[in-house]
């Protein structure tokens, strides 16, 4: 009961809501193009299922905090520097970020050009979820260890993520149904998967790349995209009434 009229409190609980939410833009992302994937009677269950699992892995992580920061601990040395289960989990994440944003880059561009009967079926629920969960974990880390910073009792932590991910349940479909109709955005994003796939190797490699320059990056990237969106709805306008 203190806790609900301790005003550091709320005030944690406010600023860890919105950083998950903020850390939770890159999942969301990943989640929507996978799920771009699925037969469009399915995307919404998707979608809703990977967010969900995404709240259930923040939480089982934070109930085993302890664990989560002993990740931090070398296991063993590469050429005098020490590897962590963190690092490892890291570096694995990253490379499966790239290897599937190149694999999607690749079937959104090639896949187009090829007859109907060459295009790959659609995806299978149950292999775009289990992607998703393992995504989860590493994109979890970051926000587990962000909420560990920033609050002090486990309760508040949980309520932040389960809010933050509600918010993000009703962001996830706006934002896919937008990529979903702009081919070049959904460039954009794998390239943006690409970025923190990197990031994240760079991360388990201790070499640490200020979030605050991916994230402006990205902003101007996509500024740049709405500009060029607005300039072909002009033209386009133009055209028609010529």
């Amino acid at each position: 009961m203190e806790l609900l009229t301790d005003p550091q409190v709320w005030l944690a609980f406010v600023t860890l809501t919105a950083l998950e939410i903020v850390l939770g833009i890159d999942n969301i992302i990943f989640i929507s193009i996978l799920v771009g994937r699925l037969p469009e009677r399915q995307r919404p269950r998707g979608r809703t299922i990977g967010l969900a699992l995404a709240m259930l892995t923040r939480i089982l992580l934070l109930l085993s905090i302890t664990w989560v920061m002993g990740l931090s601990q070398d296991l063993f040395s590469v050429f005098g520097s020490g590897v962590s289960g963190r690092d490892l989990i890291l570096i694995g994440g990253g490379l499966f970020l790239l290897a599937k944003s190149t694999m999607e880059i690749h079937h959104s561009l090639e896949g187009a050009k090829q007859p109907p009967d060459v295009v790959k079926a659609k995806a299978t629920f149950l292999g775009v979820i289990t992607q998703i969960a393992i995504i989860d974990i590493v994109f979890s880390l970051d926000s587990v260890i962000t909420a560990v910073g920033m609050a002090e009792h486990v309760e508040v932590m949980i309520a932040a993520v389960v809010a933050a991910v509600i918010v993000m349940m009703f962001m996830a479909g706006p934002i896919s149904n937008f990529v979903d109709r702009h081919p070049t955005i959904k460039m954009l994003a794998l390239s943006f998967l690409i970025l923190i796939g990197v990031a994240l190797i760079g991360e388990g490699f201790e070499l640490h790349i200020p979030k605050g320059y991916i994230y402006f990056a990205m902003a101007f990237s996509v500024s740049v995209e709405f500009l060029n969106m607005r300039m072909r709805k002009s033209r386009e306008q133009e055209t028609g009434n010529s």
